[in-house]
């Protein structure tokens, strides 16, 4: 199938997409670091760099494109709906313009008639509200509006973790395809833990490095070491009695317990965030192992290969050596596992 994507990032979602025979023509990003990330990976595809809200930059997507496509992947960026830490309110998600994104892939729809349509984004998504034909509408109702005589339509939640990657991470997908053409559910997969993923990679302390590609640890304060060297897996070191992290003033941090917190060996990684450089973020740290002394190894957050792997990515993931690890850290937390987009697609045509 001949495909085109939209809102690539780093072109993530389409590692595997060529096993499946999707063959991606031309792709478009708004900004340049990712979209030379993309390119890197991807040499043949063209990449058409720019706003997609700018008629000159949407009007080269739709030449860059063959005159029959048949596959369309639409990522539009997630946070306008989804910040962790803040409950946005429908004001405010309707003042954020990447949320009116899903308008222009409707006109790409219209004009380009592909035979299949793969919509992704947080879970939110499908609750959004947006103005249409002076109505507030949710978004599946629009594109039911517009496309229902022609397009089966169909929105799903799924757990990247019920489909064989190493971590839970919950993405909302529609599905749109022709009333002659099927689209099948992909199977449930054995459950990967972290330990399966990643248990295998040398054990590193913060500001270690490693003879593995990309397998290198960040430096973090001494604060937040020691706190973490004391902390059992799975836990917070919120919870500790003696080691715990505190402010400047010496007086304890006031947080979440999801902060300051090891992952668990046994079971998939939680949700990977745009933050997982930091200790004091969501759910970053290192699940260690016990010393004889009775601290834990691994005081730190995720290596960059530890991301790739519990992200469904490849260990020899095709990207430049210098690529920045911070631009690594922040496209993996915001993807969808690209292993979840390959059991999806894979089901097109059945």
């Amino acid at each position: 199938m001949k495909g085109i994507s939209l809102f690539s990032s780093a072109g993530i979602a389409e590692q595997y997409l060529s096993e499946i025979g999707v063959n991606i023509i031309a792709a478009n990003e708004l900004l340049p670091e990712r979209a030379r990330l993309y390119q890197a990976q991807y040499p043949e595809s063209k990449m058409i760099c720019g706003n997609i809200l700018d008629n000159d930059i949407f009007e080269s997507i739709v030449e860059a494109a063959p005159k029959k496509i048949d596959f369309l992947l639409a990522s539009p960026p997630c946070q306008g709906m989804s910040i962790a830490g803040k409950n946005r309110t429908a004001k405010q998600m309707l003042a954020d313009k990447r949320n009116f994104l899903i308008f222009k892939i409707i006109d790409f729809i219209k004009i380009k008639n592909p035979d299949y349509v793969l919509i992704e984004n947080v879970p939110t998504f499908l609750k959004l509200e947006l103005p249409y034909e002076k109505e507030a509408m949710k978004i599946i109702n629009i594109l039911a509006l517009v496309f229902g005589k022609e397009y089966n339509i169909e929105p799903a939640i799924f757990d990247s973790a019920e489909y064989g990657v190493a971590q839970r991470r919950a993405r909302a997908i529609i599905k749109l395809y022709k009333k002659n053409k099927k689209w099948g559910m992909p199977q449930k997969a054995k459950t990967i833990t972290v330990k399966d993923a990643i248990g295998n990679l040398p054990s590193l302390e913060a500001g270690e490095k490693s003879n593995v590609k990309w397998h290198f640890a960040r430096k973090h304060s001494k604060k937040h070491i020691e706190c973490m060297r004391y902390t059992p897996t799975g836990k917070s070191a919120l919870e500790n009695s003696i080691y715990f992290p505190t402010k400047e003033n010496g007086k304890r941090v006031n947080a979440y317990n999801t902060t300051y917190r090891r992952i668990n060996w046994d079971e998939p990684a939680p949700t990977i965030t745009i933050r997982n450089d930091a200790i004091s973020s969501q759910l970053n740290v290192h699940p260690g192992r016990p010393n004889t002394d009775g601290t834990y190894s691994d005081a730190r957050v995720l290596t960059p290969l530890e991301l790739m792997l519990l992200s469904s990515l490849p260990a020899n993931w095709n990207i430049p050596d210098d690529t920045p690890e911070l631009l690594i850290r922040k496209c993996i937390g915001e993807c969808i596992p690209p292993l979840l987009i390959k059991q999806i697609v894979s089901k097109a045509g059945n």
